[in-house]
């Protein structure tokens, strides 16, 4: 629980700044002004994204979401260019937070690191390992979905033209929040998982061992 903790905690909060970093750069003040082009990750969570996390993970399930990033895109200097770079920059950094992940996992499974631990440290450093570039990819493969307040809706919207699209953002606004909520709830019911076939096959693109073979060699040395 504790490795998983961390993991979100930089995965989230690094994913939150990356949006306000890349915003700032393109000459938007408001995340600035918001004091959220920080490195402070805590200024990148709110209670009851927080809270939710706790409460699904306890139930069987994640989910959860850090503090919205405050975005002017008509601040900034190439409105429609720099949106979507600010908006994607969120799940690159998940996705750049896997590979540095994996590259440690790869060094410690190579030179057998894990294996003289002490069972309790080398749970936690795999699991700390391992569930990095899972969760990281997790993140990264979520957001992109095109639907409800995700990054993707907005990655999708700023690709239409302009007429579709505000007509879907006006879609996503008014159904979205609650409608990701029924269908992640619905697929938690039904023990279905779109992203774990793409997260599996990326893991083990990145690791070279598929992630069961990896868990199995971290819990199997007790």
């Amino acid at each position: 629980m504790l490795a998983t903790a961390i993991i979100l905690f930089l995965g989230i909060g690094v994913h939150e700044y990356a949006h306000c970093k890349f915003a700032d750069m393109a000459g938007d003040p408001t995340p600035a002004y918001y004091g959220r082009v920080t490195l402070d990750l805590t200024k990148h969570f709110e209670i009851t994204g927080v809270m939710m996390m706790i409460l699904t993970t306890l139930v069987g399930f994640g989910l959860g979401w850090g503090k919205a990033s405050p975005i002017n895109p008509s601040k900034m200097r190439n409105p429609r260019i720099d949106t979507f770079v600010a908006v994607a920059a969120g799940p690159v950094s998940n996705l750049a937070q896997a590979c540095i992940y994996a590259l440690l996992l790869r060094f410690a499974l190579m030179g057998h690191v894990l294996e003289p631990m002490q069972p309790e440290g080398r749970l936690f450093i795999g699991w700390l390992l391992t569930g990095g570039v899972a969760i990281n990819l997790g993140l990264a493969i979520f957001n992109l979905i095109p639907f409800g307040p995700l990054d993707g809706h907005w990655l999708v919207g700023l690709l239409m033209p302009e007429k579709p699209r505000y007509y879907w953002f006006k879609f996503n606004r008014q159904v979205g929040m609650p409608g990701l909520f029924v269908v992640v709830l619905m697929l938690q019911a039904t023990h279905v998982n779109l992203w774990q076939g793409p997260v599996m096959a990326i893991f083990r693109l990145l690791v070279g061992t598929p992630f069961l073979d990896v868990y199995t060699m971290i819990y199997g040395y007790r």
